[in-house]
């Protein structure tokens, strides 16, 4: 989810990661709003002594590392935590559920977190089952899934959603002011009729590389 640096200094790490991106300490600067110097004279000559909370988010955000790298206090840089639900999204006929029991949690990088949109207790973590959803989704993914996010566009993204008593992962969209859920697996069986409550927006994967 994020780049790990094994360098310890934030400012070799900083360094070390614009070098990498191509990116020159001037032009970092000028995306923080800062005079082309800044990240220059932090760097070799330790002024400022520490990065700003602002400063120090917006780099952590565009170079993709926790904020622990530039500098952050441990307590400052803690993971955003999300509770894992025994609910299994299903990407298939849909699972029967009769309550979401919390398995306990699991933590995102705080700036993956912020790109996201993710706020406290707007999110929730899910296992997929079922192939309707490949190559998308594969059966035992695991779903971040933003709560605060309900409402599908004509354009259609993937959802959770509960159909009656099921729960499943599928395409969404809006048509005439009315929800239609689709699979994106052209074999799969047809999507099962009722009322559709979207749950939330499927808005990131965890998964092992296949």
């Amino acid at each position: 989810m994020s780049r790990t640096v094994s360098d310890s200094d934030p400012r070799r790490a900083l360094a070390t990661l614009a070098a990498a991106r191509g990116d020159s300490l001037a032009a970092l600067s000028a995306m923080l709003g800062r005079n082309p110097a800044y990240l220059q004279q932090y760097v070799q000559r330790g002024s400022p002594r520490l990065l700003g909370e602002r400063d120090r988010r917006l780099l952590s955000d565009y170079l993709g590392v926790s904020e622990i790298v530039l500098g952050a206090p441990p307590a400052r840089a803690a993971g955003f935590r999300v509770p894992k639900l025994d609910v299994a999204a299903s990407a298939g006929p849909g699972a029967l559920v009769d309550g979401e029991i919390a398995l306990g949690t699991d933590t995102l990088d705080p700036g993956l977190a912020r790109r996201l949109g993710l706020k406290d207790g707007q999110a929730a973590i899910i296992r997929v089952r079922g192939s309707s959803m490949e190559p998308g989704l594969f059966d035992g993914d695991h779903i971040v899934v933003d709560t605060a996010n309900r409402t599908p566009r004509a354009k259609g993204c993937v959802f959770v959603i509960r159909i009656d008593d099921a729960v499943m992962v599928k395409r969404v969209a809006s048509v005439d002011g009315a929800l239609v859920a689709t699979s994106d697996n052209p074999d799969a069986a047809a999507v099962a009729e009722g009322a559709i409550v979207v749950i939330g927006r499927v808005v990131w994967q965890m998964r092992e590389p296949r």
